[in-house]
Order: C-alpha cells, then structure tokens, then sequence
C-alpha cells in the first residue's frame, strides 16, 4: 500500500510572486509529489502551500524548498501582519491515506534533519512531535518572532533546537516542524477598519481566552481593503466547527454594529467540515456526507 501524507509548508512571502513561484517550483514535476494548491497574501505577506505525497519523495521536495527559501527571503527585512519567525516559517505534516501520525512525525524529522545540515536552519519540533510540553503549541515556539528569537534561544535549557545550530539564521530566522491532524484556516472579514473591535472578537473566540477549545485566532488589518479580518486556526474541525465560529464572529460583530461582509478559506479543506456546514444551515435530517455525489465517484 503507497502512503501518502499531505504537507502545508508556509513561507514568509506573499509580495514578490517571483520568489513565490521559484519556491513552489520546487514541488513541481517531482515523482511521487503532486502540489495541489498555494496562495499568497499580500498583508499577511505569506504564502500557503499544500503538497501531498510519498514520504521520502515529499521529504525531499521540502529540504528543497527549505534551501529555495533560505535563499530567497531576509527575515532582517520581512513586514506583515502575520507572526513569524522563519523563512519557511511552519511546516505541518499530516496523514492521509495508509499513514499514521508515526509517519508524519518520521518525515518531519528527517526533514528537519537534512534541512538543518544542509541551510544551518534551526528547527523546532512543535505539536505531536514536540520534545517537550512548552513546544507543542506554534504560538509558544514562535512567541518573541524573528526579531526576538535571538534573545529567547539563549536559554538553552528552553530552547535549544531540536535539529540545527543552537541560535537563529542570520537572514532565514528558525523553524517549526511537526506532525499534525488537519486543520482548516478560516478567516472572516468584518465592514469595519476599527482594529479594537477585531481584537475584541478575537478574544471572545480563541481557546486560549476562555472560547472555543479547538480556535486559535488573531486580529489582522486587511490595509489594502480598508477592513479588519478575524484570521483563525480550527485545529480539530469535527469539534469546533466553522459554522459555530462563524456565527459566534457575527454574534460578536453585531455587538459593535458591525457586519460581516464575507468570509474564506485558505488552501485545502476537508470535505466534511463543508458538508457539516450545509448540515447545519440547511437543517438537513439524517444527512451523511455519502449523500455527495462525488465522494461515491471511483
């Protein structure tokens, strides 16, 4: 049986499409990988990518890509809205078809392993690799960015990393490397360029404030657009669902006398959390995601 994972590496470029694609290229005609999507966005300035594929052909289109990235990106110079620390800031692994979470935390490492001896990249094993419980979440890794992670990784018995040299890339910053489940990146942009009230909403929703237990959030200016964007992490879908966030974002919007003027999703998501979605707003009785004609397609 082939196993398969999918991998979402995220880079700390959105602006310069050129660098973006040179990266992406590395993910482009390589047996036994296939690259299924990627976006950029400018005020994030980053750019997502998802890629599924064998292990070690996977593997080695990441090592690249960490190389291409290294290369290309100075975080001395990097400005966006989103945290980061790394030029190939985050790198999930996660199961797909005939492979376990072993599998992806195999990969991940042997990713970080090659790429740390060939860039002189740091890494950070972070979710359900991570070598100890302070580094499990992305937040507490990335917590100080690029600008402080310097400072931070001087106490060694915190944070050294896992694989690489003990202190940061000059220009390519640290980065986290982990096996993970699914998630699905949900953002949902408000009629407002009023930032407190982002910052309001974000803490009504994230775990980490007393609200969903699977929603990381965070407020981000859209400045091209004039509004304000809730931008989130639902790490386990099937338990906080992106109707539920939603309607809680518009709940807590109307409080501000602030409507929600649309919502989306970046890179891949699961077929269920859609169908869940239609579930709930349709009021659907005994429906089953087997019901959609595509999933019974061969």
């Amino acid at each position: 049986m082939v196993k398969l994972l999918e991998c979402v590496p995220n880079y700390s470029e959105g602006r310069d499409l050129a660098k973006v694609e040179k990266i992406v290229d590395c993910f482009r005609g390589k047996a036994g990988v296939k690259l299924l999507d990627y976006s950029s966005d400018k005020d994030h300035n980053r750019t997502v990518v998802t890629v599924i594929g064998e292990p070690e052909p996977l593997v080695s289109a990441v090592v690249e890509s960490v190389g291409r990235a290294v290369e290309l990106i100075d975080m001395t110079k990097h400005e966006g809205q989103h945290p980061r620390m790394g030029a190939a800031d985050v790198i999930p692994f996660i199961p797909v078809k005939n492979a376990t979470v072993e599998d992806a935390d195999a990969a991940a490492k042997a990713a970080a392993k090659e790429a740390s001896e060939k860039f002189g990249q740091p890494f950070f094993l972070y979710e359900q690799s991570a070598t100890a419980p302070h580094r499990v979440n992305l937040s507490d890794i990335r917590k100080g960015q690029f600008e402080g992670m310097a400072e931070k990784m001087k106490d060694k018995s915190l944070w050294k990393p896992d694989f690489g040299p003990e202190t940061i890339h000059p220009t390519g910053g640290v980065t986290a490397i982990g096996a993970r489940p699914p998630l699905v990146a949900y953002n949902v942009n408000l009629a407002t360029d009023n930032p407190e009230i982002a910052k309001s909403i974000v803490k009504a929703v994230r775990y980490i404030n007393g609200g969903f237990r699977y929603c990381k959030a965070m407020p981000v200016a859209l400045e091209e657009r004039g509004i304000v964007q809730v931008s989130m992490n639902l790490t386990d879908f099937s338990k906080t669902a992106i109707y539920r966030v939603f309607e809680a974002v518009k709940t807590e919007a109307r409080r501000w006398g602030v409507n929600v003027i649309g919502s989306e999703i970046v890179g891949l998501v699961p077929m269920q959390a859609l169908t869940d979605c239609a579930e709930y707003y349709l009021q659907l009785e005994n429906f089953s995601a087997e019901q959609v004609l595509e999933s019974r397609l061969i």
